[in-house]
């Protein structure tokens, strides 16, 4: 029976996580985490703190074999990291143990949301952890069902929520509208791209949950 994890684990724990320990106020949220050709290349937005830095100190790491940026808004940056064929972590061996990384956000202190085929899976990767000495902290266990009766939260971050609930309270939404993306970033206190990449993203989580009937993700 396939099962959600909810766990946080310390950023010097993986390599991910150690590149923002320089960077205080940056925040990293994964995009989309993609086994290839027995690799993981994880596709993260980081927001905040000095990305010309960031970028420095990655080009410096044995770790990183290429950092590459795909999109800039004005407070955020959208990366594709590829790591040394060396770098072994608990993110190569969720992807080894076949299971999925469904959310993960973070900075001193990362949040993952991770779906395993079955209990003995996530046996597996506690056993990996303790071996490896990398502490980890369980705070939530579902199984599939109990998500799926919980299907109310469309698997919304925290600010994707808050963007979708100020649109829709100063009526960004209505026909005609009653206001515009620079008054949601206003009380957003981010730039206008900034507000429209958070809406696009949760109305994508929204029409997958409700209109695909995915799991939210």
């Amino acid at each position: 029976m396939a099962i959600i994890a909810e766990v946080t684990i310390a950023s010097e724990s993986f390599p991910l996580g150690q590149l923002t320990l320089e960077e205080p106020g940056m925040r990293i949220e994964l995009e989309r985490v993609v086994p290839t050709d027995d690799a993981v290349i994880p596709f993260f937005w980081a927001q905040g703190g000095d990305f010309e830095a960031f970028e420095q100190r990655a080009a410096q790491l044995q770790s990183v074999d290429e950092l590459t940026v795909l999109d800039r808004l004005d407070d955020a940056v959208l990366y594709r990291v590829t790591w040394g064929e060396d770098v072994v972590s608990f993110v190569s061996v969720i992807a080894e143990l076949g299971a999925t990384i469904l959310e993960a956000h973070g900075n001193h202190k990362w949040l993952f949301r991770l779906r395993f085929n079955d209990h003995s899976d996530l046996s597996s990767f506690s056993s990996w952890c303790s071996d490896n000495d990398v502490p980890f902290e369980l705070r939530r266990l579902h199984t599939l069902a109990e998500v799926q009766n919980q299907k109310y939260d469309f698997g919304l971050t925290d600010e994707q929520r808050e963007a979708l609930e100020i649109a829709a309270s100063l009526g960004y939404y209505k026909v005609p509208k009653n206001a515009t993306l620079a008054d949601v970033a206003a009380e957003l206190g981010i730039s206008e791209q900034a507000a429209g990449e958070r809406l696009r993203r949760a109305m994508d989580k929204l029409a997958n949950v409700v209109v695909l009937e995915e799991e939210a993700t």
